[in-house]
């Protein structure tokens, strides 16, 4: 390629070229608002000011343990001040953090400790019983580091350390330095390995940069947005808000465990703007009693985590809350696309708006592009709302890949496009929407039949507050429908009922050929974990 005009005498220097890392963010919160609210958490606040210089004591003192590029540490937390001051403590050194989910059992942290070669774990009382088990299975030394919560009930403190005495070895002007390449790993997430052993996701500074501005401007954030921690942290770093949280020097409120009056209790007493979950979070928040919700309205939710189903929006559009519903994976951060509501959407009906408001949408601004392509011939599909293929992202806002697993890593980049999994239509207005998961289609009798579709029908039913369908083996129909249904409190519904509801509004080869009542298996983020519900339906149903 001939050099042109422009490639000559002009390189980067350190006056015209700063690799993105949102540790930047940090700072600047720290320079221009330096008094303003950061974190709250019980009775305990902190300002921006002192959350800079904690974290710069959390990077000086694991520098001075030995702690530096590229080396992993773990956090084994809840949303405490601890888990936002790891997001930016460790990177200062060019380390990488690596949030556990915080229900996983011994086995499976054993794992993620010496895959990831952690150096270093912190964690909370209430999870000492599963983390000294998961410890005896460790192959590797570890320094232990209790986060002594006084929130916290129950447990013991199983480390070498505590968390406040640890930041007093460390020096409060400490001079750490933004990392060398942008593309520098900043934290490591792993997926929930229900088909084998978890994978290992790599998240970049520069990726990290660009969410969490991502999350600004795609959701019109103001400056200063009060935020409450409904999602985990630890879940893709709770979708890049602890960066963003510093970006718009607004304040987190922490909050342990999800439990919905509470909820309610700290958006009223903090003047709470915005919140993340899971569509569980939100159906829980619309079904609570209506004393609970009293002089809470225009509050912003985001919406994610499995595809919602439109009732579930309607609901909280019901109770007042402006309700945004984005998409995504571990893989791209969170979220990567958004449903942007139009302007012709405000003057229709809430259910119909609701209803458009349930499609994934379309790639969020810093993402470079989402298609759904074939994935044979990795062509776009017609704009058809009929026509399946898989939903494909390319751009930023991707992980750097899978650590230590070139071939898994190769296969979901296959092509030039992260390939998610999930089979979805587009319509003609561009906006795309789930129609299942490659591996949840029910193909009963030759005809496929949407498992989300279903759900969806079955979450309009006025007792039922979640469903799950999953593939039922039959020896006549190869497979059929199985619903497991979570009901309202204080409702009740029987079989055949609800088959009679489902043979209204859907077609009967659509109808589940059974029903089961009780609560769902949830992972701690809110998705249904239909690995177990498939594991319940094995045996093959007589032909009927």
């Amino acid at each position: 390629m001939t050099a042109s005009i422009y490639d000559t005498d002009l390189d980067r220097n350190p006056a015209n070229y700063t690799p993105l890392s949102p540790l930047s963010f940090l700072r600047k919160a720290a320079a221009v608002h330096p008094q303003r609210l950061a974190v709250v958490h019980g009775e305990r606040r902190l300002t921006w000011s002192q959350v800079y210089t904690r974290c710069r004591q959390l990077a000086s003192a694991l520098q001075r343990r030995g702690i530096g590029r590229g080396d992993t540490v773990a956090a084994m937390l809840p949303n405490v001040p601890a888990m936002v001051e790891l997001h930016f403590g460790p990177a200062m050194l060019g380390a990488v953090l690596n949030t556990l989910n915080t229900r996983l059992d011994p086995e499976a942290l054993a794992f993620m400790l010496d895959h990831g070669e952690a150096k270093i774990l912190f964690t909370d009382r209430e999870h000492s019983a599963v983390v000294a088990e998961a410890l005896k299975r460790v192959r590797r030394p570890l320094l232990v580091v209790d986060v002594d919560d006084p929130m916290a009930e129950g447990g013991e403190l199983i480390g070498q350390i505590e968390y406040e005495q640890l930041l007093q070895g460390g020096e409060p002007a400490f001079e750490w330095k933004l990392p060398p390449d942008e593309w520098d790993a900043i934290t490591l997430n792993y997926t929930s390995g229900t088909t084998g052993d978890p994978k290992g996701v790599v998240y970049h500074h520069r990726g990290a940069y660009l969410n969490a501005v991502a999350n600004v401007i795609d959701w019109s954030m103001p400056q200063h947005p009060v935020y409450l921690w409904t999602l985990p942290m630890f879940h893709c770093n709770g979708w890049c808000f602890p960066w963003t949280l510093a970006a718009a020097a607004g304040v987190n409120i922490c909050l342990r465990k999800f439990d919905a009056r509470q909820v309610f209790e700290l958006m009223r007493g903090h003047g709470v703007t915005h919140f993340c979950g899971a569509p569980i979070i939100h159906s829980t928040l619309a079904a609570a009693p209506q004393e609970w919700k009293q002089g809470l309205t225009g509050i912003k939710g985001q919406i994610a985590g499995a595809a919602p189903p439109a009732a579930v929006i309607e609901g909280m559009e019901r109770m007042g809350f402006e309700i945004t519903h984005v998409y995504g994976l571990t893989e791209v951060y969170g979220p990567a696309s958004l449903c942007v509501q139009r302007e012709e959407w405000q003057s229709l009906p809430v259910d119909e708006r609701a209803e458009l408001n349930s499609r994934q949408g379309v790639a969020c601004l810093l993402q470079e592009d989402m298609r759904v392509l074939d994935p044979a011939t990795m062509r776009e599909v017609r704009a058809d709302g009929a026509s399946i293929g898989e939903i494909m992202f390319r751009g930023n806002i991707s992980m750097k890949g899978y650590l230590k697993n070139p071939s898994t890593t190769a296969e979901a980049f296959r092509g030039g496009w992260f390939h998610t999994g999930d089979l979805a239509v587009v319509y003609p207005d561009g906006y795309v929407k789930i129609r299942d998961r490659s591996k949840d289609v029910i193909i009963s009798g030759g005809e496929n039949i949407s498992s989300i579709e279903v759900e969806d029908i079955l979450c309009k039913h006025p007792a039922i507050l979640s469903a799950a369908v999953v593939a039922k083996p039959h020896e006549k129909w190869g497979e059929t429908p199985c619903a497991f249904i979570e009901l309202r409190e204080g409702s009740s519904l029987d079989a055949d009922a609800l088959k009679a509801y489902c043979r209204e509004h859907m077609a009967h080869f659509k109808v589940p050929g059974s029903f089961v009542f009780g609560a769902l298996p949830r992972t701690t983020t809110g998705k249904v974990q239909k690995f177990q519900l498939r594991e319940r339906v094995k045996t093959p149903a007589s032909p009927g």
